[in-house]
């Protein structure tokens, strides 16, 4: 009796992994950025309460947003709110049928990238500076 080997198995890892579209990926981190917003909300109305009780409540305000922790989360915040605003304001373009074709909405979904983008580090710049 002859025993049969086994042929290697080809397993293309391409088909395994998802390739969503750009316009999937912005709608994905518009609904992101809407989360990161909310759960940060609770935290900078804390903030904002602390520091109106007088110089000792902004002292201690200050030393919360001093750290690293704090400053790469304002920045994730300040990236969220363009990007979220940006592509807020293209959704409601395609809602009045503004860049709905393919094509359109892959160049307007890099726009909101690169805008929200471009609106952080010019505020991280300015901040730094």
């Amino acid at each position: 009796m002859q025993s049969k080997t086994q042929r290697p198995v080809f397993l293309d890892l391409q088909v395994l992994t998802p390739r969503l579209p750009l316009v999937a990926i912005l709608s994905i981190l518009n609904r992101a950025t809407g989360v990161l917003m909310f759960l940060s909300a609770p935290v900078l109305i804390w903030l904002l309460g602390v520091s109106l009780d007088g110089p000792a409540g902004f002292e201690r305000a200050a030393q919360f947003l001093d750290g690293f922790l704090a400053s790469l989360w304002l920045f994730a915040l300040i990236w969220a709110v363009a990007h979220h605003m940006f592509s807020g304001i293209r959704f409601l373009l395609i809602d009045i049928d503004v860049g709905v074709e393919k094509e359109q909405a892959q160049k307007s979904a890099l726009w909101v990238l690169a805008a929200g983008g471009a609106v952080a580090a010019i505020t991280l710049i300015g901040v730094m500076l």
